[in-house]
């Protein structure tokens, strides 16, 4: 098997031809097969070690396997892993108490994964909307963004402005008005609509390309909404955790979100967790039997979650995303490299923008950054994020951006 002279191992060929032939094909990977994970670093079934610079999209902030995590996980699974939520649980209480602390917000409503509690926010927003706003029944809108990413269920891609998101996928779910992200002017102007109810933002675009909006949007697209009586709704489930360089990207504005959405990170990259947390004047309009989730907050996940949590703040990760990610994008600006459009970023999300005539450039470096030992992927065809897990040592970093340097040689 080979992908623009990249030739694949025997071993690790016989592995993706099973899964091509028994998977579904919904994804497009990188001919790798990984094994194992420790810290930054993962480890393929030739027993190769890469860096991993995309993190689980952002999920293993915590690195890959961190002790204190898989403590947690295998002590709880020997307890109590799932009641439902048709009982309480103790390990839910305390949970919950520990993580509307920890982000200042009087409710949570736990959920699995990341698409799970953007539907939640979106539900509770509509909610709100009605017994709160009065908007009129059935009429409530909600503001999101071009460029999006918020999850692929049907509901998430009505709103998306992807096209192989969508194509095929119709018809779609009415209530959403999408303009242009970083403009203000167009937020203003939707919210003259006396029926939305909220506006839904990522605080840098992931997906996008890690597009970073200007300076002072945030707070001002804040202000509007105050203005308005709309909920301002952040998606942190890419952002938030510390990968930004603060808590939550929203943090480097000082706004906080009527509704605050978390995933990914939240179980460090062992489970699917989720959740949301909102004020009781939001959280309390959504009453018994009106939302749920057989796995949301089941005893396994909320010990989980806490433990992930507090490790932020122990191993001081945000300061160190900040620290590492500053230093990065000086290293990869020091390159001058001729084919490098734009480096974006904040903290550990990072991305570089690939001006090249072949289209297929970004994809062709994927692969030698592969082949040196480090695992990218491109997103839109021309960008890579670089996102490695918060634990990499400034030494690894050094290291990686060596691996970079010399894989750039490839575009002439």
């Amino acid at each position: 098997m080979e992908t623009k002279g990249y030739k694949t191992p025997k071993k690790t060929a016989g592995y993706i031809q099973v899964e091509e032939e028994f998977g579904a094909h919904n994804y497009h990977p990188l001919p790798v097969v990984l094994s194992k994970g420790l810290g930054a670093f993962v480890w393929d079934v030739e027993g190769k070690r890469y860096f991993d610079f995309l993190s689980g999209y952002s999920a293993v902030n915590q690195g890959h396997c961190h002790p204190k995590i898989i403590n947690a996980l295998t002590e709880q699974a020997k307890k109590l892993t799932l009641t439902s939520r048709a009982f309480h649980s103790d390990k839910m209480a305390e949970y919950t108490q520990y993580i509307t602390q920890y982000f200042g917000y009087d409710k949570v409503l736990p959920m699995n994964t990341g698409v799970e509690a953007v539907e939640t926010a979106l539900k509770l927003a509509r909610k709100w909307g009605y017994s709160v706003k009065g908007v009129p029944d059935g009429q409530a809108k909600i503001i999101t963004i071009e460029d999006n990413f918020h999850g692929r269920t049907i509901n998430v891609i009505s709103f998306s402005t992807d096209r192989s998101a969508k194509a095929g996928f119709g018809p779609f779910v009415p209530g959403y008005v999408t303009i242009p992200y970083n403009d203000l002017q167009a937020l203003h102007d939707a919210l003259k609509d006396e029926n939305v109810v909220g506006f839904l933002v990522e605080p840098i675009q992931g997906e996008a390309g890690v597009y970073v909006p200007d300076d002072g949007y945030l707070a001002a697209a804040k202000m509007l909404c105050k203005e308005h009586h709309v909920l301002f709704i952040g998606d942190e489930i890419q952002t938030g955790l510390s990968r930004t360089g603060k808590l939550l990207a929203c943090d480097h504005e000082n706004v906080r979100p009527d509704i605050l959405i978390l995933g990914k990170a939240l179980s460090g990259g062992v489970m699917p967790i989720s959740a949301v947390l909102a004020d009781d004047e939001i959280m309390l309009t959504i009453a018994p039997g009106e939302h749920g989730s057989t796995y949301g907050g089941n005893p396994l996940a909320c010990a989980v979650a806490i433990a992930s949590l507090e490790l932020l703040k122990e191993e001081k990760l945000a300061d160190r995303a900040a620290e590492l990610g500053a230093y990065f994008r000086a290293a990869l600006t020091a390159f001058a490299h001729p084919f490098i459009k734009e480096i974006r970023g904040k903290g550990l999300l990072n991305a570089i923008v690939i001006n090249h005539p072949d289209k297929q450039a970004a994809h062709t470096l994927c692969l030698e950054l592969l082949k040196n030992g480090l695992l990218a992927k491109p997103t839109h065809e021309d960008k890579i994020r670089f996102a490695p897990p918060l634990v990499i040592s400034k030494e690894e970093i050094e290291e990686a951006i060596d691996i970079i340097g010399k894989s750039l040689n490839i575009l002439h």
